[in-house]
């Protein structure tokens, strides 16, 4: 699936820089305001000039071109002087958040390695116990630098060049950081041109964090389309005091005509607007029945993103905001900056369904998306697979960690450019060419690594197997949440696999309950599922909550989720074969006859193959089972040890099918998982072609007998050594610390 329009235009040398596209603008129209925050405001001409001087100070500090700067300033204006000028000395800008908790400071100070780090004379000694090596205070040197040239270090830089290192929000592993060129943020800026239609008149609303990747994103659509960005002086994601009713008065007074949400600031706007009159379309005319207007009117285009938007909330915020008013759901990762499609309603507004499902659309401009089968090749419309993303906008990958840039970043033969971002989430094309977020693996999953390419050498057929396993595991999930969320009583829910026991993992609900509903308790709410779902796709508990954990990014903390009551806990079981069952904190009885039945198909099936390898060994190897030689009672012995062998063989085979979804519960890491596989496997089915080919081989035929060695002893100690680490596995110190609950 490709963007309709490849952008063009993007320029080379300065003009396809960031800056130099905001150069462009402020020479055209030098007294057009530029930032705009609580009554103070910049034009395009004294930001260009602000950011000249301090990038001449930066460059006499050594800032060059190919280097890093750290840029770390509070909400304000004076954050965009920085920025820019670390820009116009050649280097590419790490936003780091001054109130960031302390262990992410190091760890972005640490990952991206700054020359120098921007920023004001409040936050240094923060900035120096995080491990900052040099740091730059522009508020007590702001004399010295007003005094400089208004005139940009002369340096060679292009479109190519780093322009920006974002920080990934770490919700699939460690935060990791991403250094992203000027032209994959140019060409995403010229498809948010095209698809939102972005004009100097728009007044641009930036609410997020200077961490988060929507911070570039916002300035680089209003600076670089010659628009006024107003920053809002409360940040409405990581401030949980701020008012949401600050919202749409703030819009109101500074004529807001575009702004970006992500999913929680936009469900928290809409219940908002839902009880107060202060929705575009909460009052009509009696005469034209058009709406009477409202402090959300001057909006245009409203974007949302960075989580699951289900449809009937994006149907539910369009309907209360008007027909004057765009609203947009936006899909991305910061790896492929920022936005790689959109989905903006065009139905009615009432869409049979619109609980269970969340749409994510189309292409931008130049963006490519491929939904993925198991074999990693694109699958057929209608498919559930792997989202992933090709085009202008992929960054280079990971900074000081080729490994995974090599697993995430996936050379391919069927993208023009060869590279795509496996992005971790599924999805499937519908066959009208929208795109369908179904999933992300890591939440459905409960681990980040179940998610992930294999990069150890294992067979493709293994590893097809065990995506196969993957994805059966995410749409079993979700299938389960969207039946949750669609429950009268509950508003938010998630379904994903958590560790109950340090050996035991089981798929748990989680819903955040309206308050005053009935039917809500944790009992009711897992018999809602069971009798709705099969066996097998109903969690084993559902818990209720008042409000999900959320990350500063304001996405689902799976560490913080509270267990599921003991199963000791249960409300009265049912009769044998019923569905159902569950009690306090929503535990549930789980119905064993798919399990026996299930064991049964097991047995029949080892007991077919053991029966096939004792057909075919006089086949393979003639005379290795004749024991008319060996004196009794030893020939039975060995007639015995050919019964163990032959069953031996019957049970890697029934491993071979059903070991996947079994390892995966057990919540290794990916790549131990497949080789733990791949193991058991030959530790059971190889000894009956390993016994059959030592006795048909001559003792002095030392090359056949070499390789038996290498091929079966050599490999089984192998396999035995990578059972024993599966089995001694201790996770990282980090996700060992979020599953004990320290946040």
């Amino acid at each position: 699936m490709t963007g309709t329009d490849v952008p063009v235009g993007i320029g080379s040398g300065r003009a396809g820089t960031l800056h130099g596209r905001f150069e462009e603008h402020a020479r055209r129209t030098p007294d057009a305001v530029a930032v705009r925050c609580a009554g103070r405001e910049l034009s395009y001409a004294e930001l260009d000039a602000r950011a000249d001087r301090l990038a001449r100070h930066l460059a006499a500090r050594g800032l060059t071109p190919g280097r890093r700067a750290a840029v770390a300033f509070g909400r304000g204006t004076e954050v965009y002087v920085a920025l820019l000028a670390v820009l116009k000395t050649g280097a590419a800008y790490v936003p780091l958040e001054p109130s960031a908790p302390d262990p992410l400071l190091r760890h972005v100070l640490a990952e991206a390695d700054p020359v120098l780090v921007v920023t004001e004379e409040s936050h240094r000694l923060r900035l120096s116990d995080a491990g900052a090596r040099a740091l730059v205070c522009v508020d007590p040197a702001a004399a010295g630098i007003a005094e400089l040239p208004s005139l940009s270090p002369t340096v060679a830089v292009g479109p190519e060049d780093p322009a920006v290192v974002f920080t990934t929000s770490g919700t699939t592993g460690a935060p990791r950081c991403i250094p992203i060129e000027h032209r994959n943020l140019l060409a995403l800026h010229r498809g948010w041109y095209e698809v939102y239609g972005l004009s100097p008149a728009d007044r641009i609303l930036t609410t997020a964090s200077l961490e988060f990747d929507v911070f570039t994103s916002d300035w680089v659509r209003a600076l670089c389309s010659g628009a006024t960005l107003v920053v809002a002086p409360r940040n409405h994601t990581l401030d949980r005091s701020a008012d949401i009713a600050d919202l749409p008065a703030l819009v109101a007074s500074e004529r807001i005509t575009v702004l970006e949400l992500n999913v929680r600031t936009a469900r928290r706007l809409t219940a908002h607007l839902v009880a107060s009159d202060t929705a575009v379309g909460a009052v009509h005319d009696a005469v034209t029945g058009g709406p009477l207007g409202g402090l959300l009117s001057s909006v245009r285009v409203l974007t949302v993103g960075a989580d699951k938007f289900w449809l009937d909330e994006h149907l539910m915020l369009r309907q209360l905001l008007g027909p004057s008013t765009r609203v947009i759901n936006v899909y991305g990762l910061a790896e492929a900056a920022v936005d790689s499609t959109w989905y903006e309603p065009t139905g009615p507004g009432d869409v049979a369904g619109s609980a269970q499902v969340s749409l994510v659309g189309v292409p931008f401009p130049g963006v490519r998306v491929y939904v993925l089968g198991p074999d990693r090749a694109p699958a057929p419309p209608g498919t559930l697979g792997e989202i992933a993303l090709a085009g202008a906008g992929l960054g280079r990958g990971y900074l000081n960690h080729a490994d995974e840039t090599a697993q995430r970043y996936a050379h391919v033969a069927y993208d023009p450019d060869g590279r795509v971002l496996l992005t971790g989430d599924y999805g499937r094309l519908r066959p009208d060419g929208v795109l369908e977020f179904v999933a992300r693996a890591s939440t459905a999953l409960g681990e980040p690594d179940l998610a992930r390419p294999v990069a150890a050498p294992v067979t493709l057929a293994a590893e097809a197997a065990v995506a196969g396993v993957v994805a059966h595991g995410v749409e079993t999930a979700a299938r389960a949440e969207a039946l949750l969320r669609a429950h009268p009583g509950v508003r938010e829910a998630v379904v994903t696999v958590v560790q109950v026991s340090p050996t035991r993992r089981e798929t748990v609900g989680y819903a955040v309950v309206e308050p005053g509903a009935t039917g809500v308790d944790g009992w009711s709410l897992t018999s809602y599922l069971a009798d709705r779902l099969p066996e097998h796709g109903t969690p084993a508990a559902v818990v209720p909550l008042t409000e999900l954990p959320r990350t500063r990014a304001g996405k689902l903390d799976h560490g913080a989720l509270p267990l599921p009551a003991p199963a000791d806990h249960t409300a009265p079981r049912r009769a044998v074969g019923a569905k159902g069952g569950g009690g306090k904190g929503g535990g549930r009885t789980r119905n064993t006859v798919e399990a026996r039945g299930a064991g049964c198909v097991g047995v029949f099936v080892a007991l077919a193959f053991s029966v096939l390898a004792w057909v075919f060994t006089d086949a393979l190897w003639p005379g290795s089972t004749d024991v008319s030689a060996v004196p009794a009672p030893y020939d039975t012995y060995f007639q015995v040890l050919y019964l163990f062998e032959w069953g031996s063989f019957g049970l890697g085979v029934v491993w071979l099918l059903a070991g996947p979804g079994a390892l995966v519960e057990l919540g290794r890491p990916f790549w131990l998982s497949v080789a733990t596989y791949l193991s058991v496997f030959w530790l059971l089915a190889s000894w009956w072609p390993q016994d059959n080919m030592y006795r048909t081989s001559a003792k002095a035929d030392w090359s056949r007998q070499s390789l038996l060695v290498y091929v079966f002893n050599v490999a089984l100690m192998v396999s035995a050594a990578v059972v024993v680490r599966f089995m001694l596995w201790d996770p990282p110190a980090p996700v060992r610390d979020k599953r004990r609950g320290r946040r």
